[in-house]
């Protein structure tokens, strides 16, 4: 068996679970490059970036096989289908593997899989795309970007064609991996010594000391920075929500949708081994995540509990200097790190999650002492969930927004932090797309 066809034979299993039987990207990709750990680096990669890849391009390249097969993508046997969709990718948008190359393993594959009778259908149809790819045209945005069209159409109106645009191209650009030093556990130059050492790429990210970009490392499990407590995986915008949250010395914070402790890790760090940061999750398995990511970073001044956030905990009434929700929501603001988001989002299932948000701001606004702040965010691009929950919650509750500007330094200032929110535009900021809204209790 060659180590192509090996490779390739994984990212196929990778893509069934994920087109097929409905499995989260982010997961089965996990789960399948730990079970391989003793593939090598480039081998690993060339999974992720066909499994990533295939999913991200999806709506384009059912249109390109629709328009060269005579049997349409919603026809075909399942696994005829994933073998074509993951080949296209290749064709389009891998250079470094000749077509030929590409053709003959996708026949292999599907001889491999029990479907000998199809690998004539297989490599004309493949043979036909890569002998006209040079001629292929996108009719719509939708096309273009493999984005659903009801989104394209929601974010066109939003912010318009040009921003739209630039928002959808981001996230089909490769992501780094982002991630938060913790200060109190080495300084930067130790931090940086210690990946450097290890033959990380590292690049800072201009905006907030504590933010690194990290690419070239083979498993952040292996890296000893990680491993040390050193960084925590975090994006730059999810990173903002500790920034404007400020805590001082001695403040007790409640995170009520904590999990994997992200936020609550950074306001743990800045309170310097004073107060208490209490993380809630809604099952074991999130506290579980959470702890986990506590031992490693080693901090005391935090802990972690299972706690339903739409349920009213009696004790905890008036208690919080700062309560954090950063609450469920569609996610359309990483579509670049888990692209099967769009595929699954519908826009009644966004309406869903804007109540739902609703009704977890009614709790957990009680938790907050007067005085205190609570800070609401989210990591999607959606009036709905956003804006509009944040005049809801205005109207509804005894709280003002606080003034953001300045907390993000000059470049990040827009007009909405006045009024205490922004959003977040992947491509338009250095970052995913996030949404942070900041409220004083009276």
């Amino acid at each position: 068996m060659t180590k192509d066809t090996d490779s390739r034979e994984i990212a196929l299993d990778i893509l069934m679970e994920i087109l097929e039987r409905g499995n989260y990207s982010h997961l089965v990709l996990r789960q399948a490059l730990n079970k391989y750990q003793y593939l090598d680096k480039t081998e690993r990669s060339f999974i992720s970036r066909i499994s990533d890849g295939t999913v991200e391009y999806l709506l384009q390249i059912d249109y390109v096989i629709n328009s060269f097969s005579s049997v349409k993508v919603k026809k075909m046997k399942p696994v005829i289908r994933t073998i074509l969709r993951m080949s296209v990718y290749q064709l389009l948008y891998m250079d470094r593997v000749p077509d030929s190359a590409v053709c003959n393993e996708a026949v292999k594959l599907a001889v491999k899989r029990k479907f000998s009778g199809l690998k004539g259908f297989v490599n004309g149809v493949l043979r036909n795309i890569s002998r006209n790819k040079e001629s292929i045209s996108w009719p719509d945005d939708s096309i273009r970007y493999s984005m659903p069209s009801w989104i394209v159409s929601m974010w066109q109106e939003a912010y318009g064609k040009e921003t739209a645009g630039i928002m959808m191209e981001s996230f089909l650009k490769s992501s780094v991996t982002t991630v938060r030093c913790n200060f109190a556990k080495a300084s930067k130059e130790e931090i940086l010594q210690s990946l450097e050492n290890q033959g990380v790429k590292v690049s800072q990210s201009g905006i907030s000391d504590g933010i690194l970009y990290l690419e070239q490392y083979d498993y952040l499990e292996s890296v000893e920075a990680f491993q040390k407590g050193y960084i925590q995986v975090q994006d730059l915008s999810s990173s903002f929500v500790g920034e404007i949250a400020d805590p001082q010395k001695g403040d007790f914070c409640i995170d009520v949708c904590g999990a994997p402790g992200g936020k609550s890790l950074h306001i743990a760090d800045k309170l310097q081994g004073t107060g208490m940061v209490e993380v809630r999750d809604l099952s074991d398995r999130k506290i579980a995540m959470v702890q986990e990511n506590m031992e490693r970073s080693g901090f005391q001044n935090i802990r972690a509990k299972v706690q339903d956030a739409l349920v009213l905990d009696q004790d905890s009434i008036e208690k919080a200097d700062i309560v954090i929700a950063d609450l469920p929501c569609s996610g359309l603001g990483i579509i670049g790190r888990k692209p099967d988001i769009k595929y699954r989002m519908t826009p009644e299932e966004l309406k869903s999650l804007a109540v739902l948000q609703r009704e977890i701001l009614s709790v957990v606004q009680s938790y907050v002492k007067p005085g205190g702040k609570l800070i609401f965010s989210t990591c999607t691009i959606d009036k709905m969930e956003n804006e509009d929950n944040v005049k809801w919650f205005l109207e509804q509750f005894p709280f003002d927004g606080i003034n953001l500007e300045g907390k993000l330094g000059k470049e990040l200032d827009s007009p909405t932090m006045k009024h205490g929110y922004i959003q977040l535009l992947p491509g338009i900021h250095p970052c995913d797309g996030f949404f942070i809204a900041a409220f004083q209790k009276r």
